[in-house]
């Protein structure tokens, strides 16, 4: 009752731009984040600013951008038409201020609502803008969001654009860092999507000549596709489709140049179009899942006053392509029953290859079926009573803001899931307990993922029996032990994943948990180090013979500890797959041996001795080590 009777005008507040967008960042930008998801905050701010530089671009100003970054710190430059001398500082700095009001001078772009440019500034300990227009300058410098030096015009050589450097906010984003194959991630799509542009990043350039045909490319290894990929281009649309031999369904989705990792209303209508134009092409009913089984696709479509989901833009919602314009499913629709069921009829080989591919995913549906359905009775039965699952309340796919907590631990062992059980966060953080080393499922089909319990019940927890549309949890986070055997776990849970679910790992969902290795501790204070050098550099500050623990297992962790480590300061490496050739992939480091892999093996073998007595590797046991975490 104490609070009832204390609420009055004076609870009553009203935030400016900047402490709003501090105080709720979340609301801008996403999950604030460290830097090891693709989807963290800290690459928010850095597409929030390329995304102006390549609505220049758009608009026929400015044909390179040029980005520089290093772990901390990013300095964006384009060569468009310059910020308005005048309103440099209130670009950057006053809420619903900008050129994308002015229909006249934006068409189509990505920010329309005035914010971004203004999020990263108010979230950046410095961030600095510079516009160069017709032989003169005008530079401002903040911090936080506050005005801290305003420079005069002054005359200048440098060709018209703008230049932005900022440096996020380490007390928002701690222990941040950037990782390039985010970064470039993110570059490559920007120059897939805009032909003709030429992105500089670190010092290397990046183009395309043929757009989303080039993604798809890139992204796919193109010895196991079924066809040639199929590439149609029309007014405010573009796609590329193939078909290949992975499992599951993979979509690259775009508005207005914007990556819509969460789909929409495009991709939904896409995935519709598909199956309905292949129908009426072969003049049978097909099932969608047997069409749309391994398809590999890129869809990038342009809308006026587009409707996204959130500020972040990764879902679009919007229902026509504009205000007077047709609906977003009509209009692909319409597009793909045209242009698909031409290139069909003119390509025959492509044609029944599409066919054969379509009758493979029916018969392999058909196998499982009885498998499939005895496996889901038992995994329906164990999750009413499921010792391996311990879930959480709140998952991915609710509209609950802190969805994009929700993680899975997987863990090997009781005592290591017991620890991680205690000391989670019950709301967000779910535990998956292997009971031991996991099968190896290089070279197997699907059925196994049936015929296998713990596999099967792993699906279910995750809910990608058919596909990612509904993960439950965000991150997948595979938690062993930093010794030979939890390295090896590692590896066939990594075989599990991109064996039969890759868009998981390419979606940047599973990542690794980094666990401390050693406690430096004296009476004063604790230091938890993740290396040799941090155990080195924390005996160097803690002085006077401190007291070294080695942790050899998680279960040797206590649950008060583990809390330290899988709260607000958790770290984790990101599974990265910088190399489109799964199957070669897999096949070195998890199929039969071979004098190939023993030569890796021998080659890349070290022997690590320090004075805690840290157990030197033998080469069998290294033949584990061998796929690092970026594969």
């Amino acid at each position: 009752m104490a609070d009832a009777v204390n609420y009055s005008e004076d609870s009553i507040r009203s935030l400016d731009w900047k402490e709003h967008i501090r105080l709720r960042p979340g609301m801008y930008i996403g999950k604030l984040g460290d830097g090891s998801a693709y989807d963290d905050g800290v690459y928010v701010l850095l597409k929030e600013i390329i995304d102006n530089s390549i609505d220049e671009f758009v608009m026929g100003s400015g044909k390179t951008i040029e980005v520089s970054m290093s772990d901390h710190k990013v300095s964006v430059r384009d060569y468009g038409r310059g910020i308005p001398l005048g309103k440099v500082i209130d670009c950057v700095s006053k809420i619903n201020t900008g050129g994308k009001y002015d229909s006249k001078a934006f068409q189509k772009s990505v920010g329309l609502n005035g914010v971004g440019t203004k999020a990263v500034n108010a979230l950046s300990n410095v961030f600095i803008v510079q516009s160069y227009r017709d032989g003169r300058t005008k530079q401002a410098e903040f911090a936080k969001g506050e005005l801290i030096r305003d420079e005069a015009e002054k005359e200048t050589t440098q060709r018209n654009g703008t230049a932005i450097n900022f440096t996020p906010d380490d007390t928002i984003f701690r222990h941040y860092r950037f990782i390039p194959e985010f970064v470039e991630s993110m570059i490559w799509n920007y120059v897939f999507l805009n032909s003709g542009l030429t992105l500089n990043f670190n010092g290397q350039k990046y183009f395309s000549e043929r757009g989303l045909y080039d993604l798809l490319t890139r992204n796919t290894d193109v010895e196991t596709l079924r066809y040639p990929i199929i590439h149609l281009k029309g007014e405010d649309i573009e796609i590329a489709m193939t078909h290949g031999q992975a499992y599951g369904e993979e979509y690259y989705s775009f508005v207005n140049g914007q990556n819509t990792t969460q789909g929409g209303t495009h991709q939904a209508a896409f995935r519709e179009a598909v199956v309905k134009t292949v129908r009426e092409f072969y003049k049978k009913e097909f099932d969608a899942a047997d069409i749309r089984a391994s398809i590999v696709a890129a869809i990038a479509i342009k809308v006026q006053e587009p409707v996204f989901e959130s500020q972040t833009k990764t879902k679009l919602g919007s229902q026509n392509i504009g205000p007077e314009g047709p609906s977003v499913r009509g209009f692909i629709n319409d597009f793909l029953k045209k242009e698909l069921d031409n290139y069909l009829h003119k390509n025959p080989a492509a044609a029944d290859s599409l066919l054969k591919r379509i009758l493979q995913s029916e018969r392999e549906r058909k196998d499982i079926a009885g498998i499939k359905k005895l496996a889901n009775e038992r995994a329906k039965k164990a999750s009413l009573h499921n010792r391996k699952l311990r879930d959480c309340k709140l998952h991915f796919e609710d509209t609950h803001e802190r969805r994009q907590d929700t993680t899975l631990f997987i863990t090997e062992g009781d005592s290591a899931s017991g620890s991680i059980t205690k000391s989670r966060d019950v709301q967000t953080q779910a535990v998956f307990s292997l009971k031991g080393k996991p099968l190896n499922c290089y070279g197997l089909t699907k059925k196994v993922v049936y015929e296998n319990e713990e596999f099967n019940l792993l699906q279910h927890a995750l809910n990608i029996e058919d596909g990612i549309d509904g993960l439950r949890y965000n991150n997948i986070v595979i938690a062993t032990d930093a010794d030979v055997d939890g390295m090896h776990i590692r590896l066939l849970l990594m075989t599990f994943f991109l064996q039969f679910f890759p868009d998981l790992v390419k979606a940047g969902h599973v990542s690794i948990l980094q666990t401390p290795l050693f406690r430096v501790r004296n009476k004063k204070e604790t230091i938890y180090c993740y290396s040799d050098e941090e155990r080195r550099n924390a005996i160097a500050k803690l002085g006077n013979k401190p007291e070294i623990t080695r942790f050899k297992g998680l279960g040797e962790i206590s649950p008060e500890e583990f809390g330290l480590f899988i709260g607000k300061d958790i770290r984790l490496d990101p599974v990265i797959l910088k190399d489109a050739n799964i199957k070669g992939l897999l096949e070195y480091f998890m199929g039969k041996n071979t004098p190939t892999r023993q030569l890796h093996i021998v080659n890349n073998l070290r022997v690590e001795k320090d004075d805690e007595s840290i157990n030197p590797l033998v080469a069998e046991e290294a033949e584990t080590l061998a796929l690092p975490v970026a594969v």
